[in-house]
């Protein structure tokens, strides 16, 4: 195996940690959803919640302490003769253990999202576990929607619908007319007033 294709290795492993935080996000987002609807930092799912953020910060750990005993281990071995290439998985197994005996449960419970995910439980729960921001009404006429299968009230979605038609009317009118101006050189198409067609 050459060197060049254990770095590509080692990119791969580097995506996996991006997809390991992304889902340390979803994870956060999910307990401070339950914190807000349940009002308790006390209930299984919010345990199960913080096991699996836990479990999230090791494999990160673990990734980690893998990449730099690769990293390590490469450079030790350039600078070395060749044959010294053939003992390199023993050595990053060897150089692994041991940076994998140095992680603490602290270190795994300081881990970033792991703090972040406490401290946005902590203060979800001293603003009585809502957020301020959200407005909730009752639905007196609950739609539901076909694709995604969640229900909203008619009279807001209706609305909605209606500010984006709008916005996109005033943005065609504004192409329309910026199509209608001279160019400056007396070439181009020009467009009636009551053109429809972009």
């Amino acid at each position: 195996m050459s060197l060049n294709s254990v770095q590509s290795q080692l990119s791969s492993l580097k995506t996996c940690q991006t997809d390991i935080s992304t889902g340390m996000d979803i994870v956060s987002e999910v307990a401070l959803d339950l914190v807000e609807a349940q009002a308790t930092d006390d209930s299984p799912g919010l345990r199960k919640l913080e096991q699996m953020i836990l479990e999230c910060a090791k494999l990160d750990n673990e990734i980690s302490c893998f990449v730099e005993s690769v990293e390590q281990m490469i450079t030790q071995v350039r600078q070395e003769p060749p044959d010294a290439m053939f003992n390199l998985k023993d050595s990053v197994k060897e150089r692994f253990t041991e940076r994998m005996a140095a992680v603490s449960d602290a270190e795994i419970n300081g881990h970033e999202k792991v703090v972040a995910f406490r401290d946005g439980i902590k203060k979800s729960l001293q603003q009585g576990g809502r957020k301020k921001l959200k407005k909730q009404v009752e639905m007196v006429n609950p739609v539901k929607n076909k694709k995604c299968q969640h229900y909203y009230d008619q009279e807001a979605i209706l609305s909605l619908i209606k500010m984006k038609q709008n916005s996109k009317k005033k943005c065609r009118g504004r192409l329309r007319k910026h199509r209608r101006q001279d160019n400056g050189f007396g070439i181009g198409p020009r467009f009636e007033e009551n053109d429809t067609k972009l």
